[in-house]
């Protein structure tokens, strides 16, 4: 069976607008909306365990991406590693992620707010009552929900590992 990798490209990375429409499909067909968000420069098991735990939790799951502009501001001027776009078509290849939209602040607060997902999910590093946008998920009637992360892996401490191989 041949993939068109380029379709699945298309059809999963997204804009809001496009995003919203989606969701209200997806929900007038009763499917339950996960949403996460994330930098996700380096994909590791890390990321695909706590993405696929998410994508278990509802229906559709929804990756809001940092863009590189935010990612720099959070992370330093050294990141991301990857692209937005490297780092997009990479979750796009996920069977288990349905769309994924580049927001450019610093918090997803905006993008939540205006998809109001039925299920908004970050790392188990977060108190619920500390997570961006689950007060505004929670008074809309969804659920904010933790997922144990993968101990050991994160893409920083794997580019700290590769600098002091080269170092």
């Amino acid at each position: 069976m041949k993939h068109d990798i380029e379709k699945t490209l298309v059809n999963k990375i997204t804009d809001l607008p496009k995003l919203k429409g989606l969701i209200s499909t997806w929900k007038s067909e009763g499917k339950k909306v996960v949403f996460t968000n994330g930098v996700f420069d380096l994909l590791h098991i890390g990321h695909i365990t706590y993405m696929a735990k998410a994508a278990d939790l509802g229906d559709k799951l929804i990756i809001g991406l940092n863009s590189d502009s935010s990612v720099k501001r959070i992370k330093g001027e050294n990141r991301p590693v990857n692209d937005q776009n490297s780092r997009a078509a990479l979750l796009a290849a996920l069977f288990f992620v349905d769309a994924i939209v580049v927001f450019e602040e610093d918090t997803p607060l905006n993008l939540i707010t205006a998809l109001m997902p039925d299920i908004l999910v970050k790392g188990a590093d977060y108190a619920v009552e500390n997570i961006v946008g689950g007060k505004e998920v929670i008074a809309n009637g969804g659920e904010v929900k933790t997922i144990d992360l993968v101990k050991g892996y994160s893409s920083t401490s794997i580019i700290q590992k590769i600098r002091n191989q080269i170092t």
